[in-house]
């Protein structure tokens, strides 16, 4: 008898490709399953891209094939966002994915695509299978997206002229700072997009988002709840969460982990953006003096600032540009800076490095975060402020930053419990995998 069969499209960029690569990891060691995975490529892979990719084939959990890139310029204008390009690269690339399923031998039992990837799913109607959206970020975020076009058609104007917190089904208020960037302008071809894909999400027939019941139940209930989200999104929302990158071997020796062997435990504030995160040259320069104002240990992974858009990232010189003359040297031995690739999950999973995200819901719901006083898009954050955010989060004396540690390491153990046997999670995925025939 043949394994149940999934096949999970991976829309372009390494912040899609992993997620939906870890996923696939995910239901082929739990589920025992037969998983495919087809990379949307950019066009030129990048490192990271293809080590993540050979580290999955490497454990052997899952297939995965680089589709071909597929030339859109002629289809988006020249400025239009990274968002717009993937949702066109992903809509261009429809035969290309049809292509790919007729030439397999067993054909799958689901197709599961990412959120920019929902104009895919009629190819699953064509041939027969289930379809899924997984949403690799937050129940939040997948409220907003889903109660968009309903937005859409009540409010008048722009949403950032609206005075009022926003209010959204299962969510706090959302203020006109906290607005999605997609948001901002109603009249761009990228929040057109948005719209639709909030449209077409509940034409799946289920949700898989990257959360747990533990960390945001009351907007999991919303979805199963008679109420406003449930009417709008009437397919099943499970909640399978955390799902992250597995460690993987690092070739040593490894500088970062050489230096971070050195340090005490708990004592580093890792700072990254993430692949595709960048400053100003003046919020490089700002956040480079409150590091070391600070006077606290930091491993940053720094890229390049946005000025420099055109350049090549891995350019040292033009990374390390943004910086105040003397810094690298003055904060030698207490900071590190990484201008390159560096194995994140490995990093965060050191004794020494401690971590903090800012964002409306780890700040004011799960209280794991502190936020500066105007968002870095309205004005550049000062130096001072950035000292100050440091010292309240890493020193082991501040009653906040005490109560903040505390938590995320709340958040921690609930984390690890919805994925043991019988936890939320691991429930969530096996129920899943029934509805859809992927076990018996």
């Amino acid at each position: 008898m043949e394994q149940p069969h999934a096949l999970l499209v991976a829309s372009p960029g390494l912040g899609h490709l992993i997620p939906i690569l870890e996923l696939g990891n995910r239901l082929s060691s739990l589920l025992n399953i037969r998983v495919t995975v087809l990379a949307v490529t950019s066009g030129s892979s990048s490192l990271s891209e293809t080590e993540a990719i050979r580290a999955v084939v490497a454990r052997g959990t899952c297939e995965v094939t680089e589709l071909p890139s597929v030339d859109i310029d002629h289809f988006v204008e020249p400025d239009a966002t990274v968002f717009t390009k993937i949702v066109e690269k992903m809509r261009a690339t429809k035969p290309v994915v049809q292509d790919a399923i007729k030439l397999m031998k067993q054909k799958p039992t689901v197709m599961i695509v990412d959120f920019l990837g929902t104009d895919m799913m009629s190819i699953a109607d064509d041939v027969g299978m289930g379809k899924y959206v997984y949403v690799a970020s937050h129940a939040w975020f997948l409220a907003v997206m889903v109660y968009l076009p309903v937005l859409d058609k009540v409010v008048e104007g722009e949403y950032i002229d609206i005075k009022e917190p926003m209010k959204i089904p299962g969510c706090r208020p959302i203020g006109v700072d906290d607005l999605l960037e997609t948001m901002l302008d109603r009249s761009n071809r990228h929040y057109r997009e948005c719209v639709r894909c909030g449209e077409e999400m509940p034409m799946s027939d289920g949700i898989l988002v990257n959360t747990w019941e533990e960390l945001q139940g009351s907007t999991l209930a919303a979805f199963r709840e008679d109420g406003e989200l449930r009417r709008v999104m009437k397919v099943p929302v499970y909640a399978i969460g955390p799902i992250v990158r597995s460690n993987g071997p690092i070739k040593k020796p490894n500088s970062i982990f050489e230096w971070l062997d050195k340090q005490r435990e708990r004592s580093v504030l890792y700072v990254c953006l993430g692949s595709g995160g960048t400053l100003s040259f003046e919020q490089t320069t700002e956040l480079a003096c409150g590091l070391e104002i600070s006077g606290r240990s930091f491993l940053w992974v720094l890229r390049k600032p946005t000025s420099y858009l055109g350049e090549s990232s891995n350019n040292d010189d033009l990374v390390n540009v943004g910086l105040p003359e003397g810094f690298l040297d003055r904060t030698r031995g207490i900071g590190l800076v990484v201008t390159q690739w560096a194995p994140q999950v490995e990093i965060l999973s050191h004794g020494s490095v401690e971590q903090w995200m800012n964002a409306t819901l780890l700040s004011e719901e799960i209280g794991v975060a502190v936020r500066t006083s105007e968002l870095p898009s309205k004005r550049v954050i000062g130096r001072e402020e950035v000292a100050f955010l440091v010292r309240k989060i890493m020193a082991e004396a501040d009653e906040g930053g005490r109560k903040l540690r505390a938590k995320a390491e709340e958040v921690k153990v609930s984390s690890e419990r919805a994925w043991t046997q019988g936890g939320s999670s691991h429930s969530s995925l096996l129920e899943w995998a029934k509805r859809c025939c992927l076990l018996s």
